[in-house]
C-alpha cells in the first residue's frame, strides 16, 4: 500500500505521513540523504520530574512504556533495518538516546552493518534538578552518528562545524540548552521535544541546500522545521495525529520569509547571531534558491 501525505507544504519541502513507521518505511521506494531518529526511551515508568519549577511525572504515553527487553530489542532491531533500506549509499543517520537505550542501539548498528562514526554527548545546559538526591543530576544526552556502509564515504561538512567551533575542530561534546520556552509554541509541546539548536547543528553537519531528511519518529517535527530553515527537504513519520498537527501548525508558522529569519537568529550555538545566516548564504548565495521546486523530488 503506497503511503499517503498527512500534510505537505505549499512548496513541497515538508511532507507529514501518519502511520507506525515499521509499516510506512518499506512503502518508500526512495532513498533519504540523512536520517534522524529520537526512538522512545521506554521510560515511561511512573518516575517523577521537575517542569517549570513543578513536580511531573515522567511518563510520556503507551508509546514509551517498556515491552520488556526482548521486546525493546527487536523493535529497534527492526526500525534500525528498515531505516537502513531508505538511506542513501552515503547518507549517515543520528540517533539520540541515554543510558538506558543508547548501548543497545550502538550494538545493533555495527551488527547492521553501519559504521559508527562519533558518540556525540550533549551536554544540556538547563537540566531539570534530580529530585531523589540519591543519583547525579541527568544533564546529558548521547547521540550516536554513523554511516550506511564501513568503505563509502560520508559527507561531513568539516569547515563549516570548524567554522561554528571558533575556528577549533569541532568536539564531541555539545554544550547546548534544552528545549526554550520560546520553541514551546502552537499549541502544547512534544513531551520529548529536541531544540532547534541541537537538530541545526546535525544538519550542518553532514547535510547540503535540498537534501532529504526522513525522521520516522518525528513527533512534533523539530527535526522537519531545523531542515527547513536551512534549505533542506524534510520527511517525517508519527502514528500520533495530535502530534502531527502540532507539527502542521509549526510549519505553517514559519511560511513567510520574515518568521524564518527571526526564528534562526534565535538558535543557540553558534559565534554570532548572524553566523548561521552566513553559513547559508555560503551554502548557497541565492536565497531563493534554497527551498524545493513545488513537486520535485517527493518520495510518492
Amino acid at each position: 500500500m503506497t503511503p499517503t501525505a498527512f500534510y505537505k507544504s505549499p512548496n513541497r519541502d515538508f511532507t507529514l505521513v501518519e502511520g507506525d513507521t515499521l509499516a510506512v518505511l518499506p512503502a518508500f521506494d526512495f532513498e533519504f540523504d540523512m536520517i534522524f531518529a529520537d526512538p522512545p526511551y521506554f521510560l515511561s515508568n511512573g518516575g517523577i520530574s521537575v517542569h517549570a519549577g513543578r513536580q511531573v511525572c515522567v511518563d510520556k504515553g503507551p508509546w514509551d512504556k517498556s515491552p520488556g527487553r526482548a521486546a525493546e530489542r527487536a523493535f529497534t532491531r527492526a526500525w534500525l533495518a528498515a531505516a537502513r533500506e531508505k538511506l542513501s549509499p552515503n547518507g549517515t543517520i543520528w540517533i539520540s538516546g541515554t543510558f538506558h537505550n543508547i548501548f543497545i542501539v550502538a550494538q545493533l548498528l555495527e551488527e547492521l552493518g553501519f559504521r559508527l562514526l562519533n558518540a556525540v554527548t550533549w551536554e544540556k545546559t538547563n537540566p531539570p534538578p534530580n529530585l531523589s538526591r540519591r543519583v547525579l543530576t541527568h544533564a546529558t544526552e548521547i547521540l550516536l552518528w554513523a554511516r550506511k556502509f564501513p568503505k563509502i564515504p560520508h559527507r561531513y561538512n568539516y569547515e563549516t562545524l570548524r567554522a561554528i567551533a571558533g575556528g577549533k575542530q569541532m568536539r564531541d561534546l555539545w554544550r547546548l540548552p534544552a528545549i526554550a520556552p520560546w520553541e514551546k509554541t502552537n499549541g502544547a509541546k512534544h513531551p520529548t521535544q529536541k531544540p532547534l539548536s541541537l537538530l541545526t547543528r546535525i544538519l550542518l553537519s553532514c547535510t547540503k541546500p535540498n537534501d532529504w531528511i526522513l525522521d520516522p519518529f518525528c513527533g512534533s517535527a523539530t527535526t522537519g522545521i531545523a531542515a527547513n530553515l536551512l534549505g533542506r527537504r524534510f520527511l517525517g513519520i508519527d502514528a500520533d495525529p495530535g502530534f502531527l498537527r502540532l507539527a502542521q501548525t509549526r510549519r505553517a508558522a514559519i511560511d513567510a520569509p520574515l518568521a524564518r529569519q527571526t526564528l534562526r537568529r534565535r538558535i543557540q550555538g553558534f559565534q554570532s547571531p548572524s553566523q548561521l545566516e552566513t553559513i547559508l548564504e555560503q551554502e548557497n548565495p541565492s536565497p531563493n534558491n534554497r527551498l524545493a521546486e513545488p513537486g520535485l523530488g517527493l518520495p510518492f
